[in-house]
C-alpha cells in the first residue's frame, strides 16, 4: 500500500526530577546537600532513509514518544539522559506544523535529519541551592515537560523524469518498457492508483529514475479523479515526459488532451507549467502514416514538436530514452534542483535565544498570569517544602514580579498562576 500523507503526534521525553538529599558519612555529621540533577529527556528526531518509500508505518501508529530522563541520585549523581527517538521517514518527506501549515523541514537527502521536539531539561537537585545563608536547603526542581508537536508528513517522490498524461495514455506500459518496473496494466481508466518508480538504464554506467504519475483529468487540481493527491510528486521531478495518446483510440482529441493537462499543471502550481517537457505521441502502431503526419502538423502549428513512439511495440522508445538523458544533462543535478525549490528557500530557521530576564503579568478573569523566560524555571520548583516556598518568594521579589503585581492592582488573596503552579498572593 502506498501512503504519501500522514498526521502524527511527536512528544519528546520529560526531564528527570532533581533530588533532595544530604550526605551521610561516618565522622561527617554535616556533610551538606548532595542531591543530584535529573537527566535530560530524549529528543524526537526525523531522519530520511532510502530504505523505505512510503509513509505506511504511520497509518496505524500516530503517537511517537521519546524516553523520559531519569531522576537525580544521592552523592551528586545525575539521572540518566533519555534516549532520543529516531523516526525514519522516506527521502523526500516534507514536515509541516499541522495547525498552521508552517514548513518545519524538508528531508530531501538520505541521512538528513531534524529535531522536531526537544527533550525537557532535567531539574536541579538541592546541592545547587546551597548558599551562605541556606546551608541545608530542602529545595529541588522538577524536570521540564517534553514538547508535543502535531505534524503533517507529506511525501514527494524524488525522480528525474515524471511521466504524466491522461488515463490510458500508456504511461505504465512505457515505464514497463524502459525499466524493470512492472506496474499493473489494464484497458480501463485509472488502472494505476499510486506512483511507480523505475530505474532507466541509458548505458552500462548511466541512467535516471522515472516515475509514472497516475492519470490526470480536467479539474484534477480541484480534486477530480485522483485529484491533486499525486500532482505534488511532479514538483520534485526535473523533467516532465508528457505522454499523449495521438491515436484517438479513447475517443479524445490529442491536442486538446495536451492543453488540458498543461492547464491543470499551471492551476496546481505555476512552477509546474514552467518545467521543461518532452512531449511524446504514443500509440503510433494504431495509426497510418497520413494520420500521423496530420497530427504532427496540428502540434507544430502551436509550436510543439512531439516524439512519436509505440510503448507496446517499442518503436522509438530507445531514442526517447537518449533524448531524455540529453535533456537531463542540461538541467541542474537532483541535489541542486531540490535545494533551489522555493519552498525550501522560504524555510524558517530556528535559533536558540539567549536566556532573558523578561516577564509579563496579565490578568485573566479572577487570577493573574505570570509568563516569561525569567520565571519559567521557577515554575518547576517542588513546593512541598517550606524552603522552596521561601526561595520562590525571594526570587519573585528580586525579579520585580511582586512589584509588577502590585502595579497591576493585585490584592491579598488573589490567585497567581506561574506555569503549572498556582498560589495565593500575599503582599
Amino acid at each position: 500500500m502506498f501512503i504519501d500523507e500522514a498526521k502524527i503526534c511527536l512528544v519528546s521525553g520529560r526531564g528527570g526530577d532533581g533530588l533532595i538529599c544530604f550526605r551521610r558519612e561516618k565522622y561527617r555529621p554535616k556533610g551538606g546537600p548532595d542531591g543530584g540533577d535529573g537527566g535530560r529527556g530524549g529528543d524526537v528526531v526525523l531522519k530520511a532513509t532510502s530504505r523505505i518509500n512510503t509513509l505506511l508505518s504511520f497509518a496505524h501508529k500516530i503517537h511517537w514518544k521519546a524516553e523520559n530522563g531519569g531522576h537525580g541520585g544521592s552523592n551528586h549523581k545525575r539521572g540518566h539522559a533519555g534516549n532520543d527517538l529516531v523516526v525514519n521517514v522516506p527521502v523526500g518527506t516534507v514536515v509541516k506544523e499541522l495547525r498552521t501549515g508552517e514548513l518545519l523541514a524538508d528531508l530531501a537527502r538520505p541521512g538528513q535529519q531534524v529535531v522536531i521536539a526537544q527533550g525537557g531539561e532535567g531539574g536541579r537537585g538541592n546541592s545547587h541551592f546551597k548558599s551562605s545563608t541556606r546551608q541545608a536547603p530542602r529545595i529541588r526542581e522538577k524536570g521540564a515537560p517534553g514538547e508535543e508537536h502535531w505534524v503533517k508528513l507529506e511525501l514527494k517522490l524524488l525522480a528525474d523524469v515524471g511521466i504524466t498524461g491522461f488515463p490510458n495514455a500508456g504511461k505504465s506500459t512505457l515505464l514497463s518498457k524502459i525499466s524493470s518496473k512492472r506496474p499493473k496494466i489494464a484497458p480501463y481508466p485509472f488502472t494505476t492508483l499510486e506512483p511507480n518508480l523505475g530505474v532507466v538504464s541509458v548505458d552500462e554506467y548511466t541512467g535516471f529514475v522515472a516515475v509514472d504519475i497516475p492519470g490526470l483529468i480536467e479539474g484534477a487540481h480541484t480534486g477530480r479523479g485522483l485529484g491533486d493527491r499525486f500532482l505534488k510528486h511532479i514538483e520534485r521531478t526535473r523533467l516532465l515526459l508528457h505522454l499523449v495518446d495521438i491515436s484517438g483510440s479513447e475517443g479524445r482529441d490529442p491536442l486538446e488532451d495536451y492543453q488540458v493537462i498543461n492547464s491543470e499543471l499551471k492551476a496546481f502550481s505555476p512552477l509546474l507549467a514552467e518545467k521543461p517537457q518532452v512531449v511524446v505521441g504514443n500509440k503510433i502502431d494504431l495509426m497510418d502514416e497520413e494520420a500521423l503526419n496530420e497530427t504532427c502538423k496540428r502540434f507544430r502549428a502551436i509550436g510543439v514538436e512531439f516524439h512519436p513512439i509505440s510503448a507496446v511495440t517499442g518503436q522509438g522508445v530507445r531514442e526517447l530514452i537518449y533524448r531524455c538523458y540529453e535533456e537531463l544533462k542540461k538541467l541542474p543535478s537532483s541535489e541542486e534542483f531540490v535545494e533551489s525549490e522555493p519552498e525550501r528557500r522560504r524555510r524558517r530557521v530556528y535559533r536558540p535565544g539567549a536566556p532573558g530576564t523578561d516577564f509579563i503579568v496579565e490578568q485573566e478573569e479572577e487570577r493573574f498570569l505570570v509568563r516569561g523566560q525569567a520565571v519559567t524555571r521557577l515554575s518547576r520548583l517542588a513546593l512541598e517544602e517550606p524552603d522552596a516556598v521561601e526561595y520562590l518568594q525571594e526570587q519573585l521579589e528580586r525579579l520585580g514580579v511582586f512589584a509588577e503585581l502590585r502595579r497591576k492592582g493585585a490584592h491579598a488573596g488573589d490567585r497567581v498562576a506561574l506555569g503549572t503552579q498556582e498560589f495565593e498572593y500575599q503582599p
